[in-house]
């Protein structure tokens, strides 16, 4: 029998903290938090209110930059420094869903999709057929050439995703992606997502409040009071915790 090997990461924390504040009021948001993320891996991140989710988030997306510690995508450390890298590095690699769709609300769902695609890189013939086959997958094609205005919640968070996915990045990030859905759209919305990440082989970490999602996930991400846990949803690592701290 050949031996099990570990998957590279894709995404990599390694001491990550942030802090906020000076002198003798420091708030600490985050605590030495160290992560691996390895492709087709789904996580999802739950902790109550102020914790730190949306910070960890923020910083694995790039957004903002850690108090101390490291960030390394693919096989380079992010130089939080450096705005135009940040920008190429955002462009590239990541993909971002959040809380609401956040589209452009004078351009049509088409030509909301194809902005990123281009920015990216893609040859319009690229973006046309990625576009094609992503819109017949999420049940959307009938909507390409509506405006955000005309489209149901759901719809536009399944446009949200495919923005999102685009591009193929190899990290898919989404802060509270169901928020403002009914349960039934919202798990449809979740699901979908996986099923794209996981075809795609991206890295995939979704935020949410509903614990109710927690079973489509393969690892549970807890934080409280800036200290990560880790439980993996696998028969042989089932309800065992790592702490960070």
């Amino acid at each position: 029998m050949k031996p099990i090997t570990k998957p590279e990461p894709v995404l990599v924390c390694r001491g990550i903290c942030k802090s906020y504040g000076s002198g003798d009021i420091v708030e600490r948001v985050l605590k030495r938090v160290d992560l691996e993320f390895s492709r087709g891996q789904a996580s999802v991140l739950i902790g109550p209110s102020g914790s730190g989710k949306t910070t960890l988030l923020s910083i694995l997306g790039c957004l903002l930059a850690p108090t101390e510690g490291e960030l390394v995508i693919g096989n380079g450390m992010v130089d939080f420094t450096n705005k135009s890298s940040l920008t190429e590095v955002r462009r590239q690699k990541l993909g971002f869903i959040f809380q609401h769709a956040q589209l452009l609300p004078f351009m049509t769902i088409q030509d909301n999709l194809a902005i990123i695609g281009r920015n990216a890189g893609m040859t319009a013939a690229d973006v046309d057929q990625r576009l094609d086959n992503l819109l017949d997958r999420l049940q959307l094609k009938p909507m390409r050439h509506k405006l955000p205005s005309q489209l149901s919640g759901g719809q536009r968070q399944r446009v949200a995703i495919l923005r999102a996915l685009l591009h193929r990045p190899s990290i898919v990030l989404a802060d509270e992606p169901t928020a403002a859905l009914d349960w039934n759209t919202g798990k449809t919305v979740v699901e979908l997502l996986l099923e794209q990440a996981r075809l795609e082989q991206a890295v995939l970490v979704v935020v949410t409040h509903d614990t109710r999602m927690l079973p489509l996930f393969d690892r549970i991400l807890s934080i409280a009071d800036g200290i990560l846990t880790e439980q993996y949803q696998t028969a042989a690592l089932e309800n065992t915790f790592y702490t960070h701290s």
